[in-house]
This record gives structure tokens, C-alpha cells and sequence, in this order.
């Protein structure tokens, strides 16, 4: 029986403090209570239409809900202010899931995908072997991390406000089964949640797509709330297009910092890249960003052209870097963050 397979993780962010915990579980990244069905057609990888996804429209796929606010991983308990116990199931949830996919046929695929985008990349990227692992060594299974390559940089008021903000999510959700045992023997276990560290260590053929101006990152990590931006920050934070030639070198040593980062990648001839220089975050789930007449492209090719080359082995050395902003004129047909 031939199967091909995209399972994708669902994103949302993450949360670090019991109480953060407890107010999801009102909400779609909480409890199933609050999930209503999704309508993919005519999003991005998921679009059955050729046209725009050649070549993953006719695969099986699967879209895997997020409601543990650690990325698939946590594993602990909490008490909420109101006396009930808060559970952090996200490593059991992946298990499960993987678990009763693979009895209703994933185990009888030949080409798997295993992707997702923002905190779902970061869970691709930790879960990645663990996923692979479970595939006889014949079978081409790749995992793709789309906006989940998280940097480590210190906020505008010089503190590593997004580093504390890990560091709460592991401590609280008890990650640190899920992370490399190498990174671990080294360096604390909150370095080895960040992607920089990660990707080290990971054996299995992987895609990295990310903008070097990533909008979550530059509002989240960069400016967040934390930070009291000024006014004038407040305006490039809503609108990249909107910042002055200063505030735009800021932005520049973020890409530089995630350029670098990367590099590791150069040596990894099985694994691709497409970091582009739109202000964006997550481009998988979009026809606009995926494969459209508008699409941002690198290379005169969009992201689908890009990862289906590298999935499918149809050009060498598939890593693609975009120039500094604003040199790409494709990235104007994306509509704001």
C-alpha cells in the first residue's frame, strides 16, 4: 500500500506561569471543548488544488490541534488559584496522536512530512527523530519547521526577556525529557529549547523556511510589552514599513543573528532553507505565501517549488537566503501581520 503522509502541528504560542496556564483552558489552545472543524482547502500545503500545491495535494494529511502551551512537550501538573489541578499533557498528547495514526495506516507509508509552523515548528523540530524513529530506515520521512526558529536575543531594553520567558515554560511544564541529551550534558536545559541548539543534534533530513524579519518575533522578543517600547517603536512594531533607517539596523542584527545561527545547516547536505526578508510569520497555511502568482520567491522560486525540490532530492543544496530588507519586491503581495 503506498501513502503519503503531512502531519502538521498546530501553533499558538506558549505559556509559563500556572495561572497564564489555567486561562487557556477556556480557550481553542486549552481544551477540545472550544475546537471547531477546520476547512483547509485552498491553504497552502494543505490545498488539494495542483495548481497551487503540486506536489503534496493528493497526500494524506493531518493537522494536529495544540493545548499544552509547550510546544507537544510538557509533561507536569499545576494547581490554579481556585484549587484545581492545572495538567500539562502535551508529550502524552503527541504520543497518542502518533500512536493512533500510525495504526490507522501512517505505518504503511513510504514518504511522510512531518511539519508544522510557529510554536508547532518549534514542536517539529524537538519531535523530529523521535518521529523518524518510528519508520523502518527505508521510508522518506522529513520534518519541516515553518516560523518556528525561535532566537535567543536580548530585548530593546538589553534584557533577555524571551530567554526568562523559556525558562518558565521549561521549568513549569517539565520539557526537559524531550530535549537532547547532548545539549543537556553541556548547557541548561533552557538553551537546548531554542532552535539554535536543536537543530545540532538532530539526524533526520530537515527544512528550515523562517522570515529573517519575522513579525512574531520582532513584536514578541524584540519589543515585547516588557520592554516599554517608545512611541516610535510602537509604529515599526505594528509595520516594518514604518521604521526609520536606525530602528531598521536593529532589525538588521536580528537577521544577521539568525544568519549565523543557521550556518550549521551548511554542512548538513540532506537539509534546506528558504529565509526570506518579508515581515511575516508563518507562510505554510497561506496560498498567498505557499505557491500563488504573488508569492514571495527567492531564486525565482516560491516556498513550494523550494520544499518539493528539496523533498523529493530534484536539486542539490537547496538553502536559499534573501537579502536584507526591503530588496525583495515579492514580499509586498502579503497582506500585514
Amino acid at each position: 500500500m503506498y501513502i503519503s503522509s503531512t502531519e502538521n502541528t498546530q501553533g499558538g504560542g506558549w505559556c509559563s506561569t500556572v495561572k497564564d496556564c489555567s486561562g487557556r483552558r477556556m480557550s481553542v489552545l486549552g481544551s477540545s471543548n472550544f475546537m471547531k472543524p477546520l476547512q483547509f482547502t485552498g491553504h497552502g500545503i494543505f490545498d488539494s488544488d495542483e495548481i497551487y500545491n503540486p506536489d503534496f495535494y493528493n497526500w494524506n494529511k493531518v493537522y494536529v490541534r495544540y493545548c499544552d502551551g509547550a510546544s507537544f512537550a510538557g509533561d507536569a501538573e499545576g494547581q490554579a488559584q481556585d484549587g484545581t489541578t492545572v495538567y500539562f499533557r502535551g508529550l502524552r498528547i503527541y504520543e497518542a496522536v502518533i500512536g493512533e495514526l500510525m495504526e490507522k495506516g501512517l505505518a504503511n507509508a513510504t514518504q511522510v512530512l512531518f511539519t508544522g509552523c510557529s510554536a508547532g515548528g518549534l514542536a517539529t523540530i524537538l519531535h523530529c527523530d523521535d518521529f523518524s524513529a518510528r519508520f523502518p530506515q527505508q521510508v522518506s520521512v522529513k520534518c519541516f519547521a515553518d516560523a518556528g526558529f525561535f532566537l535567543d536575543v536580548k530585548d530593546i531594553s538589553g534584557e533577555r526577556s524571551f530567554w526568562s520567558f523559556y525558562n518558565r515554560v521549561v521549568q513549569l511544564q517539565n520539557v526537559r525529557q524531550v530535549l537532547h541529551k547532548d545539549c543537556l550534558a553541556n548547557k541548561d536545559p533552557t538553551e537546548c529549547f531554542f532552535p539554535t541548539e536543536l537543530i545540532k543534534s538532530i539526524r533526520t533530513p530537515m527544512f528550515i523556511l523562517n522570515s529573517a524579519y519575522d513579525s512574531w518575533q520582532i513584536q514578541n522578543v524584540l519589543l515585547p510589552t516588557s520592554s516599554s517600547p517608545e512611541k516610535s517603536w510602537l509604529s515599526c512594531k505594528d509595520n516594518i514599513g514604518n521604521c526609520n533607517s536606525t530602528q531598521i539596523k536593529v532589525l538588521d542584527e536580528i537577521r544577521n543573528t539568525m544568519i549565523n545561527d543557521l550556518k550549521v545547516i551548511n554542512d548538513k547536505a540532506d537539509w534546506g532553507m528558504f529565509i526570506d526578508s518579508c515581515f511575516t510569520h508563518c507562510q505554510t497555511l497561506f496560498r498567498i505565501s505557499w505557491s500563488s502568482p504573488t508569492s514571495p520567491r527567492l531564486g525565482n522560486k516560491n516556498i513550494a517549488k523550494v520544499v518539493g525540490d528539496w523533498y523529493f532530492g530534484r536539486s542539490q543544496g537547496v538553502k536559499e537566503i534573501d537579502c536584507e530588507y526591503p530588496c525583495n519586491p515579492t514580499c509586498n503581495s502579503l497582506p500585514p501581520p
